[in-house]
Formats: structure tokens, sequence, C-alpha cells
């Protein structure tokens, strides 16, 4: 009993620790004022996911679709005249909207999602590069690091090693985003728990570009996540927070917005001073791990069974 209360303090110590660096946005304004290229990215996702996809989607519920109605009147009976009438509207009045949303919003949404994923690969790496400018840049041995650990080997075989561990961490993104989905249709406690995976789900994209820019093999990212669970779990709850009442066109335009943000908070976020300043007054004790990724990891090892070179190798 009195082990969980100590690990239960742990974790909520962690949590409010990953929620602080997560709202540190003065980061952001610092990083942004030294880098004229990174204001100009940031601007860029500003301008396509909130002007013009949030402000489609304004435009069509405050103008096209009052509009619709005025035009296409739905229950008015002295102006259509007939049942048939008001339902001839009410059909051409839905394929008019269905259209604007074939023709404009999931195109711009697919082109969004393209052009916004090159955008924060360009925005972590100007983040990066302003934190060396500044001296800030994250030089610390992790704190999950062995002494037995080996570097990664160089030349072709280093080249194999890095673009097996990017299609397997692809592959365990993939299925994870699967469960995320899956678990909101749990009934009572699926929200709740869409909630948690959600976070982590969106901490571990944040922190991933500050990983890759650090050379941090898969393993030892996976191991330091669940490892410190609690923290990267406050860290995802503003990303959450801020969509996860919204309808899921416009949760992804606001995330689309914040998600850089929340990469730079990330990339300038020492994560192993803030755990290691608050495990000094755990008197020693480790932290629970928690398998976050048990469930996908599972599920990826069987998918790549299927595959002749994962046979061969088993």
């Amino acid at each position: 009993m009195e082990n969980l209360k100590l690990y239960t303090k742990q974790a909520g110590h962690l949590y409010l620790a990953g929620f602080k660096e997560a709202c540190c946005l003065h980061r952001v304004i610092r990083l942004c004022i030294n880098s004229r290229m990174l204001s100009i990215r940031t601007g860029q996702c500003f301008l396509l996911n909130g002007f013009i996809f949030l402000g489609s989607l304004l435009m069509l519920k405050s103008v096209v679709i009052p509009v619709l109605l005025w035009i296409l009147p739905g229950h008015c009976e002295q102006l259509c005249g007939s049942g048939a009438a008001m339902t001839f509207y009410s059909v051409l009045r839905f394929i008019l909207i269905e259209l604007f949303y074939i023709f404009w919003f999931y195109p711009l949404y697919v082109f969004s999602i393209v052009l916004s994923s090159i955008w924060y690969n360009d925005i972590a790496k100007q983040a990066f590069d302003a934190l060396k400018r500044l001296g800030l840049s994250d030089t610390q041995v992790p704190i999950t690091k062995d002494s037995s650990d080996q570097q990664r080997p160089g030349g072709f075989e280093g080249v194999i090693l890095g673009i097996g561990e990017l299609v397997y961490s692809i592959l365990l993104l993939t299925i994870f985003f699967i469960e995320v989905s899956l678990t909101g249709f749990i009934p009572y406690v699926g929200k709740t728990i869409n909630f948690l995976l959600l976070s982590w789900m969106y901490a571990y994209y944040c922190f991933e570009y500050k990983w890759n820019h650090s050379e941090m093999a898969l393993d030892k990212r996976l191991d330091l996540f669940e490892s410190n669970w609690a923290f990267f779990l406050g860290f995802g709850s503003p990303c959450v927070l801020a969509i996860f009442f919204f309808s899921p066109l416009v949760s992804y335009g606001v995330m689309a917005i914040l998600f850089p943000l929340f990469v730079l908070t990330a990339a300038g976020t020492q994560i192993e001073q803030v755990i290691e300043s608050i495990s000094r007054s755990w008197e020693g004790k480790g932290r629970g791990k928690l398998p976050i990724f048990y469930a996908a990891n599972k599920t990826s090892m069987l998918v790549l069974q299927f595959f002749p070179e994962a046979k061969k190798e088993k």
C-alpha cells in the first residue's frame, strides 16, 4: 500500500512536470526570434491550417449553409408548395454541401497533411539549429542508457539498420494509432482511455523529432517513454485538451496549428534534467514502467512474420 502511494506521488509529480514543460510557449517565441526560417515555417502552418483550412470550415458553417437554407428552404410550405418540393430542396442542399466537401475540404485536408508534415520536419531542424546557436542543445546521455550499450554501426550496415528501425517505427505507430482510434468506441470508459492514449501518442510524435535529431535508437526511445509514462502523459495532455471536444475536421485544423508549437517546446525540454530533479526526492526507489506499446509491439511482430525476410531471420 505504501509503495502504491509512493508511485502515485511520483506519477503525479512527473505528470505536472510534463504538463508544465508542454506549456512553456515562451521557448517558441525565443526560438522564432533567433531563426527567421523557423518564424516563416511556423507562420506558414498558421496560414494554411488556421486561415485557409479552419477559415473555409467557418465559411461553410456560417455563410454557405445559411445561404443554401435561405435559397433552398426545407421547412417552408408556403414557398415549397408541397412535401415533394421540400424533399427535393433538402436532397439538393445535401448534394451541394457534399460537393463542397469533396472538391474543397477533402483535397485541402490531404494537401494540408502532406505539406504540414514537410514543414514540421523543417521546423524541428531549424529549432535544433537555433538551440545550438543559443547553446541550449541537449547533449546529455539519455537516462535509460546502459553502460553496455553499443553505438550503431557505421557504413552500409548502419544505413540498413536505420531503415529497418524506421519501417518498424512506422508500423508500430500505425498500429498504435489504430488502437487509439478503436478505444473511442468502448462503452463508458472509452473516452477516458482514448484521452490517455491520444496524450501519449501526441507526446511521442512531438519528441520523435528530438530523438531523430539525436539519433537515439528505437528501443531506447520506447524504454525512455514507458519508464517515464507519467511525464509524457502530462506533456501530451495540453495537445489533446485543445482538440478533444471538437469535431474531427476542426480538431485536425486546431492540432495542425498547435502541433509545431509543441514540437518546439519538446525540442527545448531537457527531459533528463527535469526527471532527475524530481527523482532526487524518491530516495533511489525506481519508477514503475508502463508497457504502453505492448499490444502495438506484439501486433507489429505478428505482421512482420508474414514477410519472407522476417521468417528467414526467425
